[in-house]
C-alpha cells in the first residue's frame, strides 16, 4: 500500500537502506519504543546529556511511518491552550509551559540548522482566525490572559491583512503569532533519525514489540526479565533494558489495558494540490504561514515549499475501543468534502487537481494535552503520549521530560505536573463510541448553521460543549 504523501516523499529523498530489523537477543542500557518524534527526540537528547549511554530504538514500521510523517506539519505552541493549562496545573505553570512550547519551535529550528537537516523549516508564524461569524471574539480572553502575564506573541490584525495573509476573504478575524513554523514532517522525522544514528543510537526498524515482561502484552506471556531490568520482547529477539521508554502514541490504547480509556482515536483528514505557485501567489497564500479557524473540528492549511497546498481537517472518523482501523493507512474517505473546501476558501485553486490525500489516527486525551508517566507505577518503564493534534513542536517537549525521566534527572520537567500521567477518562465503550458519533454529527451541523448565517439548533449546540476537550483537529 502506497505511504502518505510527506513520508513517502521524504523516503524518495534518500539513500538510506531501513536499519535492519532485531534478530537474536541484546542488552542495552535504554530502550525507546517507537521511532517517530516522540521516540527519537527523547533518544537525542539522553544521548546528548550522556553520550557513554546505549540506546536501542525499536520501531514497528520505519521512522516517520506514523504520525511524525504523516501530520500537516504545522509547529504549534501551546499558548492559545493557556486557560486549560491553567486549571489542570496552575497559573505559574501554565504560563512556564506556553514559554517552554514556544522555545520548542526556537530549538527544533536550531537543532536542524546546526546538523544540516533540510526539512522545509519556516519560521513564518501563524494565524488563528474566525471563518463564521459566531467564531469571532473566540480568542480575545486567551490573548488578554497572556497579556496580563507578559507571555502573549500574538498580536490582533485588520480584516484585509488576515485575509490577505491567509489568502482568504472567508476569515472575519485574526490574530497573529511570529511563534510557529511550518515543515515537511516527513523530512524533519528522517532528519532526526540520521542523527540519533550519527550520534551511535542503535535503530532496529520493522521491529514491533510483541510483549514486555510484566505481563503488560500484545502475544501470551513470555518469561520475565532479570530483577531490575525490563525485557521488550519482538518478533524475532528482545531487548534486555535497565530502563524503557514508550513512545507509540496512539497505539498505547490497544496495547496497554490501562490506558483503553485515557484516549479516543480519531482521524485527521489532509489533501495536497498539485503545484500551483501562481495561483498561491495570487492568493496572497505563498509563504510558510499556518492557517487555522477557530471551529471545534478546524480548518487548518499552509503552502509547502514546492507551491503545493495542504489543507486539513480533523474529527472524521472515531475507533471503536482505540484500535486502529484499515482506514487510517489509506487515502482519505473525505477527499472530496476536503476538495470542496479548498476551493471555499480559495477559489484561485478551484481548477488545481489534488495530488494526494491521506489521513492518521490521532491519540485525543480527555484534557486535549499530551501526559507522562511511569507504566503502572514501574519504576524503570516511562510513557508519553496524548498529543491530541498538536505534536510537532510539544514532542520537543516529551522528548525533553522522557530522556529526563530515563536519566532520572531532578529538574522542572521531571517536577512538572505533566508527568502525573492521564487526568480524567472516557466513558467505556460503547458509550464513548456511539457518544463520539452524536457529537461530532453535532458539531457539523452546528458549524454548517453557522457557515450559512443561520442559528444552530439548542441540542445541537449543548452537545457540541462535550467535544470542547478534544476536538481539536490533528495539525501539527
Amino acid at each position: 500500500m502506497p505511504r502518505p504523501y510527506w513520508i513517502a516523499q521524504a523516503l524518495a529523498c534518500e539513500d538510506a537502506a531501513a536499519a535492519p530489523a532485531l534478530e537474536g537477543d541484546t542488552r542495552a542500557q535504554l530502550c525507546i519504543v517507537g521511532g517517530g518524534f516522540t521516540g527519537l527526540w527523547t533518544a537525542i537528547l539522553a544521548k546528548k546529556a550522556k553520550p557513554e549511554l546505549d540506546i536501542v530504538v525499536i520501531e514497528a514500521d520505519v521512522c516517520g511511518a506514523g504520525a511524525s510523517g504523516r501530520n500537516g506539519g504545522c509547529a504549534l505552541t501551546w499558548s492559545t491552550k493557556f486557560f486549560t493549562l491553567q486549571r489542570l496545573y496552575g497559573d505559574a505553570e501554565a504560563v512556564r509551559l506556553v514559554r517552554a512550547s514556544e522555545q520548542a519551535v526556537l530549538d527544533i529550528e536550531a537543532f536542524c540548522e546546526a546538523h544540516g537537516i533540510e526539512c522545509e523549516w519556516r519560521r513564518h508564524g501563524t494565524l488563528f482566525t474566525a471563518s463564521a461569524p459566531a467564531q469571532v471574539g473566540a480568542s480575545d480572553a486567551v490573548v488578554a490572559a497572556l497579556r496580563e502575564r507578559d507571555a502573549s506573541s500574538w498580536t490582533k490584525l485588520p480584516v484585509e491583512e488576515v485575509q490577505r495573509r491567509g489568502g482568504s476573504k472567508l476569515h472575519l478575524e485574526g490574530w497573529f503569532s511570529p511563534m510557529a513554523a511550518t515543515v515537511q514532517p516527513g523530512k524533519l522525522v528522517r532528519g532526526l533519525r540520521r542523527v540519533a544514528l550519527q550520534l551511535g543510537v542503535r535503530l532496529h526498524e520493522n521491529t514491533r514489540m510483541v510483549a514486555l515482561d510484566d505481563g503488560l502484552r500484545v502475544e501470551p506471556a513470555m518469561t520475565a526479565g532479570a530483577a531490575g531490568t525490563a525485557v521488550v520482547r519482538t518478533p524475532r529477539g528482545s531487548v534486555t533494558a535497565d530502563t524503557v521508554v514508550i513512545a507509540i502514541n496512539a497505539w498505547m490504547a490497544g496495547t496497554f489495558r490501562e490506558f483503553e480509556r485515557s484516549i479516543a482515536i480519531v482521524s485527521s483528514d489532509m489533501v495536497i494540490t498539485e503545484p500551483a505557485a501562481a495561483q498561491l501567489q495570487a492568493s496572497g497564500l505563498d509563504g510558510g504561514i499556518s492557517v487555522l479557524d477557530s471551529r471545534i473540528f478546524v480548518h487548518y492549511y499552509r503552502s509547502a515549499a514546492d507551491g503545493r497546498l495542504m489543507f486539513g481537517k480533523g474529527g472524521n472518523t472515531f475507533a471503536y475501543g482505540g484500535r486502529m482501523l484499515p482506514v487510517f493507512d489509506q487515502p482519505s474517505p473525505y477527499r472530496d468534502d476536503l476538495a470542496a473546501r479548498v476551493k471555499r476558501f480559495i477559489p484561485e485553486l478551484s481548477d488545481v487537481p489534488l495530488a494526494a490525500s491521506w489521513n492518521g489516527a490521532s491519540d485525543r486525551s480527555v484534557t486535549g494535552l499530551p501526559f507522562f508517566g511511569r507504566l503502572r507505577n514501574r519504576p524503570n518503564v516511562f510513557y508519553g503520549f496524548g498529543y491530541s493534534g498538536n505534536g510537532v513542536a510539544p514532542s520537543r517537549m516529551g522528548g525533553e521530560i522522557l530522556s529526563s525521566l530515563a536519566l532520572g534527572i531532578d529538574n522542572e520537567w521531571t517536577r512538572s505536573p505533566l508527568v502525573r500521567g492521564p487526568l480524567g477518562k472516557f466513558p467505556p465503550e460503547p458509550i464513548r463510541f456511539i457518544g463520539s458519533i452524536v457529537v461530532r454529527d453535532a458539531i457539523r451541523r452546528k458549524e454548517s448553521a453557522e457557515d450559512n448565517g443561520q442559528a444552530p439548533s439548542f441540542i445541537d449546540t449543548r452537545l457540541a460543549k462535550f467535544a470542547a476537550a478534544a476536538g481539536k483537529a490533528d495539525k501539527g
